[in-house]
């Protein structure tokens, strides 16, 4: 690696991280001034074999702690790296239940959403932050009609007590995605996150952070816990 790869990769790291704290920061404040929620997550990535990968998540996201449900939500999919352990290429599918609440009142109604999605996955090493660039497009099937959307995602992994993320290391992760209808309005929403993670081995680890969410021109914090599971199928 030249220095000016590191050099960038290290710019970009400073730029995430500050980003990160100051929505950390506005998270804080806005908790002072408005409820805050909890997404309880589950990402798995088993890999299949031949650079094969199957994709399955579920997310559990409330309004407060727990017990005052926003959204679950499913998604799965069948990817492969198109170059040895790298830019995978995935296609899937999602099943979104909402429920939101009708506009000044206390009241729910209860919808639901069926998703397609494709997206492509390439990943970035500079020294010890470990970089990926997620783009999505997404076909969605709403009760309301039929919209198409597209999402970039960038995101880094920052070991803190190892060089690498070995089992036993301690990291700071940030991201930050941008949503984007195909059609008008084109701006959907922003999210920025930061939060710190364990690695309990290379294939398990757990992260608590918050993430920020801007949508029109409300923004709302939610505290997220996120387990990731990469390991094949019959391995403990």
């Amino acid at each position: 690696m030249n220095d000016g790869a590191g050099e960038m990769g290290t710019r970009m790291t400073q730029g995430l991280l500050r980003l990160a704290i100051c929505l950390l920061i506005h998270a804080g404040v806005q908790a002072q001034s408005s409820q805050v929620g909890n997404w309880m997550m589950y990402f798995g990535n088993q890999p299949l074999g031949r650079g094969w990968n199957l994709w399955n998540e579920a997310q559990y996201r409330n309004y407060n702690a727990i017990g005052d449900l926003e959204q679950l939500l499913l998604r799965t999919g069948i990817g492969k790296n198109l170059t040895e352990g790298n830019n995978n290429l995935l296609l899937g599918y999602a099943f979104i239940l909402s429920e939101p609440y009708l506009p000044a009142t206390g009241v729910k109604r209860t919808t639901s959403e069926h998703r397609i999605f494709q997206q492509f996955i390439t990943r970035q090493s500079f020294q010890r932050v470990a970089l990926q660039h997620r783009y999505r497009l997404e076909q969605r099937f709403l009760e309301t009609g039929f919209r198409s959307r597209f999402r970039y995602f960038l995101g880094l992994n920052l070991p803190l007590n190892k060089s690498r993320m070995d089992a036993g290391a301690f990291y700071l992760s940030a991201y930050n995605e941008i949503f984007l209808h195909l059609d008008k309005p084109v701006f959907d929403r922003v999210r920025v996150y930061g939060a710190g993670g364990f690695v309990m081995r290379r294939e398990l680890r757990l992260e608590l952070g918050v993430m920020t969410q801007v949508q029109e021109s409300k923004s709302r914090a939610q505290v997220q816990i996120a387990f990731f599971n990469a390991l094949p199928f019959g391995r403990h």
